[in-house]
């Protein structure tokens, strides 16, 4: 793996190959990655793995016609015919009268903003060990637990570096690090699993391995006996574990391509109320150490921290340069990307802001609710908002957690769930995406 100095000259020279070829623009992205991990189960290692890889991507536009193609042979003959086959690609490719480069004036010019990303404490195997024995030693501890289904601990770090013909360059290191366990509690045809996990930036900022491991087991020994409820309407809650969910179908919606394509249930919402009152929603793609923090977008355009829902309002759309040509918008920072394909639309660090009132407040709303901890199956439709999934929670009376739910559905539509939605004040920041628990006034409950 290529350092981002080393990663960001190798991208500019074979921009520079494929402009010198006859390319009317171009851009490059190298992405290399380096991880390792050791998993065990029950107290022995069950397996250990290191991985290392690196690739470029190249684009090639000649006039209106793009292709691309990557390699993960950095040699120079390799390259060399890296060049040569995209431009070959790029001819016969069919005109797209939205296909370009990022408008030079969005291109972020001058110093990167610091994120943070990088840690230089790099965990060797054994320490690794450690940290996942610690982890399902604490899981298997908990009174209840009969099994494991492993643990496992992880560190990575990753260089990006992107480069254009109309001047940008740029390239960044991250690093990271995991801990999880999963563990079963209960015996033969009642047995119940569950798991936790954490990952961060920074070694540091971890949760403790013990701590990771006591969720995992407490949850599992709490689904134990689940019942179902009788099928009806119900106040629904989404805990914090499944309410990022939402966000991701909220930012699916709101990509510039299901709009262009008329593929989206929020077509033709813009400035309009699509949240209740009080709801905020922003993408902060700087946030210092954040999982998917980013200095620039996968185009080059600078980026910024944007409130996309303002006290319910939709504010933007989230749109790669094709996609905005197409709107008649700019670029707004989103654009996403692999080395193998032209940029998609996709959000950074996305969260829904906290609402006034606790999570023991909104338990308490209803005298009857039911608490979503897991989703099962897909079962949303992006295009009308109907929304119906496969569920385990817990049942809450007069603002109790009473008895664990199982084989369930939920179902109602994206719109009117959105309509009525109220947050707790619990938010974190633990994922790259985050919500805190959200409240449903009504929803259908059934049997799945």
């Amino acid at each position: 793996m290529l350092s981002p100095e080393a990663a960001r000259s190798i991208a500019e020279r074979l921009i520079e190959r494929g402009i010198s070829v006859g390319a009317s623009a171009a851009d490059a992205l190298y992405v290399g990655e380096r991880s390792s991990s050791v998993q065990v189960r029950l107290g022995e290692i069950d397996s250990v793995g290191a991985s290392e890889g690196e690739q470029i991507g190249l684009r090639l536009f000649v006039g209106q016609r793009s292709a691309t193609a990557a390699s993960s042979d950095l040699s120079d003959e390799a390259l060399g015919v890296l060049v040569e086959r995209c431009l070959a690609m790029a001819k016969e490719a069919p005109e797209d009268p939205y296909a370009g480069l990022a408008p030079r004036e969005l291109l972020h010019r001058g110093e990167l903003p610091a994120l943070d990303s990088n840690d230089d404490v790099q965990p060797d195997p054994a320490d690794l060990r450690a940290r996942a024995l610690e982890a399902e030693g604490a899981a298997l501890a908990v009174e209840g637990v009969t099994n494991s289904s492993g643990a496992g601990a992880s560190a990575s770090e990753s260089s990006i570096a992107l480069a254009t013909s109309d001047g940008f360059s740029g390239a960044y290191r991250s690093t990271g690090h995991g801990c999880s366990a999963g563990v079963v509690a209960g015996a033969g045809a009642s047995m119940q699993r569950d798991h936790a996990w954490h990952s961060a930036r920074h070694l540091d900022d971890l949760d403790p391995a013990a701590e990771i491991g006591r969720r995992a087991g407490e949850r599992a020994v709490s689904r134990l006996n689940p019942m179902r409820p009788k099928p009806g309407k119900y106040p629904v809650l989404f805990d914090p574990r499944v309410s990022s969910t939402l966000l991701g179908h909220f930012s699916g919606a709101i990509t510039g391509s299901a709009i262009a394509r008329r593929t989206s249930f929020l077509q033709d919402k813009l400035g309009e109320r699509v949240f209740a009152k009080g709801v905020t929603i922003i993408d902060d793609p700087l946030r210092l150490r954040g999982l998917r923090s980013r200095p620039f977008d996968g185009e080059g355009v600078a980026v910024a921290r944007q409130e996309l829902v303002s006290n319910g309002l939709l504010n933007s759309w989230i749109a790669e340069s094709a996609s905005a040509r197409q709107l008649g918008i700019e670029p707004t920072g989103h654009a996403a990307r692999g080395v193998g394909g032209a940029p998609g639309a996709s959000p950074s660090n996305l969260y829904l802001a906290a609402g006034k009132r606790s999570r023991d407040k909104l338990l308490a709303a209803f005298p009857e609710a039911v608490l979503i901890i897991e989703l099962i199956g897909q079962g949303v439709n992006g295009v009308t908002g109907d929304y119906s999934r496969g569920a385990v929670g817990f049942m809450v009376r007069n603002g109790a957690i009473a008895e664990p739910v199982a084989e369930i559905t939920v179902a109602g539509n994206l719109i009117d769930m959105f309509a009525t939605i109220e947050p707790g004040d619990d938010l974190e920041f633990r994922r790259g995406i985050d919500a805190p628990t959200l409240l449903i006034p009504e929803m259908t409950v059934a049997a799945a």
